[in-house]
Parts: structure tokens; C-alpha cells; sequence
């Protein structure tokens, strides 16, 4: 479980597949912090760590990751965003992540401001996934390679986020451009209420 409070981003210094999965070791500052089968999220996307090897550790993503996200176009010295798993003794600062990105967007525009950026992220368009709660709504919540957001303008298959200062410079935000491809992770909340309503 995590927040969607990213601590830092980490940047891939290695790429190897493995039949249909891909490895990729990974540098960040808190390696030497990290475990054996700890939970991180990788552009929102939750991953084990499966060895250390002094200021790198490797995770690995199987083919039903790699199909939902956006970690199959991760090149060498690219940077994801990262985050460990909530602690449950202190405050939920952005909202309830899971880690299970649902699918893929592209960022269709970029405006400016005045000293935020409005992004804005069309997905595909599938009426069966908006019954069970993939849509986002005005003023609700949705996870953007990681990154706890407010959704702002609603469509059916789009909407903007404003992006502060400090998580442009913060995140990998910073290298997202009009289309670049995004993880989504949309809220769980919203799920459940679209599945309690089909019965």
C-alpha cells in the first residue's frame, strides 16, 4: 500500500529480459535501506526487490505489468519515480495507492500557469472499464506514474492535473513532454462504489 507521495526518483542503470519479464537494477539514495522482498512502487507500479548489489537493487516485471504500464519503454539512465510502502503510524498525505496501474495514458497538452503546469492525459476510451469504476471525476483522485493528483476537467477519456514547483523538480514530471506515455492508476474507492452497484 502506499500514498502517492514520491520519495525521489530513481534512475535505471540496467536492462535485462529474462523470457517475458524484464529485470532492471535500479540506483536511488536509499538502497542501502532496502530488503529482500520489500514492496516499491516504480512509476507507481508495485515491485519486489529481488537482490542488492551495493548501491543497486534489482526489481523485476512480469508480462501482465509490462502490458498495463509504461515500464516496457524504460530506457537506461531514464528516471522513475519511487516510493516505499506506507508505514501505518502516521499521516495518509495523498490518498490510498495500491501500486496496480490499470492502464496507460499519453499527455495530449502542456499550459502554462503561472509557475504550475496544467498537464492534460487522454486514456483509451472503454465504456465496460468506466463501469467498474476506471473514469476520474472532478475534484477526485488518480495516481500518475506514481505521483497522488486532483483531477481537474474531467471527460470521458481525459483529464488536467496541475503540477506544483516543487513536484515538477521533485519528480519525473520534470521530463514528461506532449506524448509521453503515463502509468494510471485511477481510485480504489471509485472501484469498489462501480462494483457494489452491479449487484
Amino acid at each position: 500500500m502506499f500514498s502517492g507521495i514520491i520519495e525521489e526518483f530513481a534512475t535505471v542503470v540496467a536492462i535485462k529480459k529474462d523470457r517475458d519479464n524484464i529485470d532492471f537494477t535500479l540506483t536511488c539514495s536509499f538502497t542501502g535501506e532496502l530488503s529482500i522482498d520489500q514492496s516499491v512502487a516504480h512509476n507507481g507500479v508495485c515491485l519486489t526487490v529481488v537482490s542488492i548489489d551495493g548501491d543497486n537493487y534489482v526489481v523485476t516485471a512480469m508480462k501482465e505489468t509490462l502490458d498495463r504500464s509504461n515500464l516496457g519503454l524504460l530506457k537506461v539512465g531514464d528516471k522513475v519515480n519511487v516510493e516505499r510502502s506506507m508505514l501505518m503510524n502516521g499521516r495518509l498525505d495523498g490518498h490510498i495507492v495500491q501500486g496496480h496501474v490499470d492502464e496507460t495514458a499519453r499527455c495530449i497538452a502542456m499550459e502554462d500557469a503561472n509557475g504550475s503546469t496544467y498537464f492534460t492525459f487522454e486514456y483509451k476510451l472503454d465504456r465496460e472499464m468506466a463501469r467498474n469504476g476506471y473514469f476520474t471525476v472532478d475534484k477526485g483522485s488518480v495516481t500518475v506514474n506514481g505521483v497522488s493528483l486532483t483531477v481537474c476537467n474531467p471527460t470521458q477519456n481525459t483529464f488536467q492535473v496541475a503540477i506544483i514547483p516543487y513536484t515538477m523538480e521533485h519528480t519525473n514530471f520534470q521530463d514528461i513532454r506532449v506524448g509521453t506515455v503515463v502509468n494510471l492508476e485511477f481510485d480504489i474507492i471509485g472501484k469498489y462504489i462501480a462494483r457494489l452497484q452491479q449487484f
